[in-house]
Parts: structure tokens; sequence; C-alpha cells
């Protein structure tokens, strides 16, 4: 399983490592920096950087790229924050309940005072963004992605960011209803029966469902990942990217998984509750990477018709995007060419295989960059896809 054999692939020793490592993450500052001192800041870069090794690196880099892949102008951001009503506010209760329950999620060590003035941040946070959107309804587990941006970025930031997030990525988490998130959930068989089919007829067999992975969809990971870098490392990724890549990264951990599921008895209980269990030392990059590589590969719009019993409103807000960049999307011609293979292989008496093709890694991030401008672009998308199409030609994007 080359997911498995990709961990000890190039381990040059530690000392050398550790030097080329500093080497690469310099530079990424020094490209990071200069995407963001140009004007109009070069987002399609800063996306790159986002998914490709490492991510963000830091912090202080995070509060000024997260605004610009989230698309959320200066003074939205300099905005003071709006007076929270906690008296009149119907949610209160449950947010104050969730927010008490949350201590795992604030570094340990921090002095308890610390921690219960960002608690407060925290209930500010959430009323506020619901005070102000009336249309969206609060879900447990939307703490555990707004304490991630208050812990990274500060009450004020979180603020802008946390209510544009929730208007298009988390939208659809956010309706009265579970059916637009079951619909999302929907869409982690079909990724998994493309890669792996056996994975996939053993947990249908199984009857196990996709529930074990709701609480990783609906708080970005953030609740099931213990240690803090690893969910900021994610958030970077998703930002960057098309709504539904977290499904894709839960399937990704499905299939990484693949011996140890397939050893588990096939039981419902069985498998939920190994599933459900996410291990801690996951290779997070060769699984952003993997996740990457999928969504170019399988894209939404290619397993819709399975997942699809009815639109979501993220991705079809994303359809507007879609038709946009129609002429550099490469499913179609990912399609025929498979279709291609397909024919050619079964002419042949061969038994297919899925062939999960690996772009060169600078390509793929230039892909799923261009495919990652999410909806949070509004009108700067068109502009931005008209450049990317200047630029399409040279770069042999979607060979």
């Amino acid at each position: 399983d080359t997911m498995k054999k990709s961990r000890n692939v190039g381990t040059s020793s530690p000392v050398n490592g550790k030097q080329d490592w500093d080497t690469r993450r310099k530079r990424k500052i020094a490209d990071i920096t200069q995407a963001l001192s140009v004007s109009p800041v070069d987002v399609a870069a800063l996306r790159r950087m986002a998914i490709s090794e490492g991510g963000l690196l830091t912090d202080e880099i995070r509060c000024q790229v997260w605004p610009k892949l989230l698309n959320v102008p200066l003074d939205v951001l300099n905005q003071e924050p709006d007076t929270v009503d906690r008296e009149n506010n119907k949610d209160y209760n449950q947010v104050l309940l969730d927010v008490q329950r949350s201590l795992r999620r604030f570094p340990p060590g921090m002095p308890d005072e610390q921690r219960e003035g960002l608690q407060e941040e925290l209930i500010d946070i959430i009323l506020r963004v619901l005070q102000r959107n009336p249309q969206l309804h609060y879900y447990q587990g939307y703490h555990d992605i707004v304490v991630t941006f208050l812990l990274v970025v500060g009450e004020r930031l979180a603020t802008a960011l946390v209510e544009k997030l929730s208007t298009h990525h988390l939208r659809d988490f956010m309706d009265p209803t579970m059916d637009n998130t079951k619909h999302i959930l929907n869409y982690l068989m079909p990724i998994i029966e493309r890669v792996n089919p056996e994975v996939h007829d053993f947990m249908q067999q199984a009857e196990v469902g996709t529930v074990f992975a709701l609480s990783w969809l609906i708080t970005w990971f953030g609740h099931v990942l213990s240690d803090f870098r690893h969910v900021v490392r994610l958030y970077d990724f998703f930002l960057a990217c098309h709504p539904l890549m977290p499904i894709y990264f839960a399937a990704v951990i499905v299939l990484y998984r693949e011996e140890e599921v397939l050893e588990c008895e096939c039981d419902m209980a069985m498998v939920h509750h190994l599933l459900s269990q996410i291990p801690q030392d996951l290779p997070y990059e060769t699984l952003i990477s993997r996740a990457g590589d999928l969504f170019v590969q399988f894209p939404p719009s290619e397993l819709a018709r399975e997942a699809a019993s009815h639109e979501s409103m993220a991705s079809s807000t994303f359809k507007d995007f879609e038709l946009a960049s129609a002429q550099q999307r490469p499913d179609s011609v990912l399609r025929r060419r498979r279709r291609q293979k397909q024919a050619a292989l079964e002419s042949s008496g061969v038994s297919s295989v899925v062939a999960v093709a690996q772009p060169s890694a600078a390509r793929r991030f230039v892909r799923l960059a261009v495919m990652g401008l999410t909806v949070a672009l509004g009108a700067a998308a068109l502009a931005v896809v008209n450049t990317a199409l200047e630029w399409a030609p040279k770069l042999d994007l979607f060979p």
C-alpha cells in the first residue's frame, strides 16, 4: 500500500532532514510574504502555500492569510465587535454548556484565569454571529470550530472569519435540520468505493453507515484530534479548498486504515467503534496531499449523482464558480480518459483496477488552488479565474 510506504520515503539522516526543512520553510515564508505584498494580493499563491507541506507555518502568518483565503475585507476585520445580549439569546444556555465542556480544546497548562477569559470570548463570538445571522442555527460542535479560530487569531478577527465561514463552508451544518449534513456525508462511500472497492463492500456489509464521520465533518476534525497543531494544519488546508474537502479527508483516513478495517469483525458496532477512534499519529502531510489528489480525480460533480437526493447549499453556491471556470476543470477530461482506458482494459480482458494518478506535486497544488477558489471569493472569483486561464496553458495545468 503506497500510503503506508510513503511514511518512510526519503528519510535522510535527521540532521540533513531538519536543515532541508529549515531551508524550505524559510523559502516558503518568503513566498508567502511576497504573495501578501503585491496588490491585489496573490490569493492563488496563498492557497497553494496553505495546501502544500507544512501549511501556513505560524499563527502570525495565519492572521494575515486566513482573511485573504476567506476574502474578508479589511474594514470588516477592523470593525468593533457588537455587544452581545446574552439574556435574550435563545442559544445562550446550550452554547454555555458546550463551552464549559470544551476544556480539552485549550492548551494544557494554560492558567485557569486565562482559559476562563477565552471561554467568555468564545461564547460572545458564537452568539454575535448567530445574532447577526438569524438564518443560521447553532449546532453542537460549532464551538469546536470557533475555538480554533479564537486561539489562532484572537476575538476580533475570529468573529469576522467565523461569520464568513458560517455563511459559506459551514452553511449546510447550520440548517434547522440535518438533511444537508447527511447529504454531505453521502459523498464518503462513493469516494471510498472509487479507490478501494474491498473496503467499501466490507463497510456496506457491516452496515456501519457514515455517522462515525459526523463529528469529524461538522467540527473540521477539531473535536477528535488531540494535538492542536494538527487541527490548525488541517484548517489551513480546508480554508484553501472546496467546501467538500473535509469529506475527502475523512475518506482518506478510512482508506489509510484499510488493514485495520478489513481485520475487524464485520459487525456494525465493532466497525463503528474502530473508525470513530482516530489514531493520533496519522501522517497528516501524506493524507492531505492524498485528499487533494482524490478531489482532482473524483470531483464532487462526478460523485454527485450517487450522493444526491438533493443539492447541498455550500456545494450548490459553489456551482456558480464551477460554471465560471468550466474551461479549466479536469474532471471531464479525466473521465473521458478513464473511459478510454477502461474500454482498452476490457477489450484486452484485463480486470480493471482504479489507478490513482499522482500528478507532480507542483502541478497538483496549482490545480487544487485553482479548483479551490471557493465561493468565498464572491465577485473576485471571475477576475481570478480569468487570470488563472491566462497562466493555465503555460503551466499545463490539466494535461
